[in-house]
Formats: structure tokens, sequence, C-alpha cells
């Protein structure tokens, strides 16, 4: 997979964050939480038409262009948040995580901000370049589709039902366009025409007709799989306390991070047990009888998920 060019005018524009942030945070309305969501929504607004009066031939050619240059603006405001609370930096966006969100504050928020900033930010750079350039970025976008998705499916319930839940804002409603943008992204994403594959058909045709044992590397697969699917139906059963002596043991003993009231690394048990133990299950499936064309796609976006998924978990 080639890796396209990064976009040097959304790395321009995003590094915006910074001299606009610093400025925000010594506004006096904004020690308010309404001054907050109303500041954010008209920043946003006024960097959607800076985009489409900047990259207008690049907006028609693919609006996930202005997308991609939105939300890189906002990876940058994630990593000022995230450098901010580990006391690398101060005075840009303390206002926001005072007023607008403060459970970013939180582990799990911090390094929520930290995947954000880092990681999806050099994905939008990707993924806007390879959209100037005219070329694909279908792996790309895939990924990022489903690292994005698995961080708003734990982020924003957790939110909701662990014990920040007194403490959400009218900000919190700027996440709704975070709800709407991946199903509509997604979409485009998957109508892109995939890469011309190095394999040819015939090369595919015989590879497949060769049994499990003939293929050590799917039998090896297969196996991990297996493991995997008992260890997060294990693990999706111990934040449920389950009864068993061994899910007692292992959240006292091993993972007691499982029952902090934060509830974000129960929700992630629960993502994984309901959405990606389906997974491993196809994925088996396909391994055993080969020639699902799914396969390819729905890899990339669960590898962009679980990456992003124990990421955040192992760090914390």
């Amino acid at each position: 997979m080639d890796i396209p060019p990064l976009a040097g005018k959304v790395a321009v524009l995003s590094l915006g964050a910074l001299p606009l942030s610093y400025a925000l945070n010594h506004v006096s309305a904004l020690s308010y939480p309404l001054g907050v969501v109303w500041m954010g929504a008209l920043i946003l607004g006024l960097l959607f038409l800076a985009i489409y009066s900047l990259s207008r031939s690049d907006i028609y050619y693919d609006p996930l262009y202005a997308v991609f240059a939105v939300f890189s603006f906002t990876s940058v405001v994630d990593l000022l948040i995230a450098l901010q609370e580990d006391g690398y930096m101060g005075g840009f966006m303390a206002f926001y995580t005072k007023e607008g969100e403060p459970y970013l504050r939180t582990a799990h928020g911090v390094f929520i901000c930290y995947w954000d900033g880092i990681v999806h930010y050099l994905l939008y750079l990707a993924m806007a370049g390879a959209i100037r350039k005219r070329k694909r970025y279908r792996n790309l976008g895939l990924y990022w589709l489903g690292s994005f998705v698995m961080s708003i499916l734990v982020f924003l319930p957790g939110n909701i039902l662990g014990k920040y839940n007194s403490e959400i804002r009218p900000s919190f409603f700027l996440t709704i366009p975070y709800l709407l943008v991946p199903c509509w992204a997604g979409l485009r994403v998957f109508n892109q025409t995939q890469a011309p594959s190095c394999c040819t058909p015939n090369m595919v045709e015989e590879e497949q007709r060769k049994g499990l044992l003939q293929r050590p590397v799917d039998l090896a697969l297969i196996t991990y799989l297996i493991f995997a699917a008992f260890f997060t139906l294990f693990r999706g059963l111990v934040v449920l306390d389950c009864p068993m002596d061994a899910c007692f043991v292992y959240i006292y003993q091993y993972e007691p991070y499982l029952r902090d009231p934060v509830a974000y690394p129960k929700v992630q048990m629960l993502v994984n047990m309901f959405y990606v133990l389906p997974f491993y299950g196809l994925a088996i499936y396909a391994l055993i009888f080969p020639g699902c064309s799914w396969l390819p796609d729905w890899t990339l976006v669960f590898a962009g998920a679980i990456g992003q998924a124990d990421c955040i978990f192992k760090v914390q």
C-alpha cells in the first residue's frame, strides 16, 4: 500500500489551533458552559467556511476532504489538551476542560486525546493529501473508520454511565457530528474502488483450493483468534459480575482497573464482547472456508478499532 503525501495546506490550517486556543483561554466569557459551546460551534463553522473557500476544487472532488481538514484541527486541540493535562504546557485549553468537557481530565480522556492528536492527525493529513493528489486512500480510511468508531463507542457511553455523568455540560452536544460523520464517511470509503491486487485470479483460486493444514499461516491465525475470542468473552463476563471464582480472582488480582467507577474499562469490555467477539467468529469461518470477499475490508476496520482500544486500555 502506497502511503500518500501529507496535506501541507491542511497541516498549516490545523496549527492555527495553537494561537486560537491560547487566545480563547483568556476570554472571560468562556468561563461559562454556554459560552464554551457557542464559541466552539462558531469556530467550527468559520473553519469549515475557510476550508471551503481555500480548497473548493478538492471538496467537489471528495467532500471528505473538508471532514478531514476540520478533524485535523480538532486533533491538534486534543493534543493540546493532553499535553496540558500531563503538565507539559499550560495556558491553552484549561477553560475547555473546566467548563466544556471535564471528563477529558481522566486517564482515559487524556489518552484518547493523545491518540486523536497523533494517530488520527497523521491519518487525516495522509488522506487529505491523497485527495489533493487524486490518489486512493481506501485502506487508510477503513483503518481510521474502525479507530474512530471504537473511540466513540467507548467514550460517549462511558461519560454518561460513569461517575462523571453529573459533569456533562452543553459542550457534550458538540459530539453529535462525531456520531453522524462516521456513518456517512464509512459509506463513502467502502464505495471507493479497491486497489488492484498483486495476485492474479488463478493464484487466488489455487490458494483457496488448499486444505487448512496446507495453510500454516491461516491455521496459526485461527488458533490465535480462538484464544482471543475466549479471552474477550471471559473479560466481558468479568465486568458483568459473573459469580465464578475465576472472574472474582481475575478482577481483583490481574485487572482491578475494570472496577474503576469512571466506567470506561467496563464499557470497553462490553463493546469488545458484543462487537469484536462476533468478528472473531466470522474471521475464523472465513479462514476455514476461504473466498469471503468481505474479510480484507473488515479486517482493516477491526484492526483500527482493536489497535485503538488496546493502546488506550493498556497505557492507562
